[in-house]
């Protein structure tokens, strides 16, 4: 009886580990991609430049799992991001996965985000 049941177990969990694995993400028109190394917070450094997390920012790793800025500390990172309203902190980030990484076109600035055209059913860019 015990046998069945550990079976049982043994085998849902095989369905629901790579069902988790390959969700796809969805992320905002608003997100730009960039290389974030994470330093002491609230401080990072954005594309070369030091910038800040805002309150309240969150980062998902690649299993879009929410993670603490210390627990990346130093790590050199490529990801999606979005800025707050303001748009002086950066908000969420998103840790890419290699799939992730490989949809291209991804605008790196505001600007270009703001001429090329962002088709929501594929999650992707396309430059005019």
């Amino acid at each position: 009886m015990y046998r069945c049941a550990l079976a049982a177990v043994v085998v849902a969990a095989c369905w629901v580990a790579p069902a988790s694995a390959q969700v796809q993400r969805s992320f905002p028109q608003n997100a730009l991609r960039g290389a974030i190394v994470v330093g002491e917070f609230p401080q990072i450094t954005l594309n070369g430049k030091t910038a800040m997390l805002a309150p309240g920012s969150r980062i998902r790793n690649a299993d879009n799992l929410i993670v603490m800025a210390a627990s990346l500390a130093d790590a050199r990172l490529l990801v999606n991001y979005t800025f707050d309203i303001a748009g002086g902190l950066v908000r969420d980030v998103w840790i890419l996965r290699p799939e992730e990484a490989a949809v291209r076109p991804w605008p790196r600035t505001i600007e270009e985000s703001q001429t090329w055209a962002f088709d929501e059913a594929r999650n992707t860019w396309v430059k005019p």
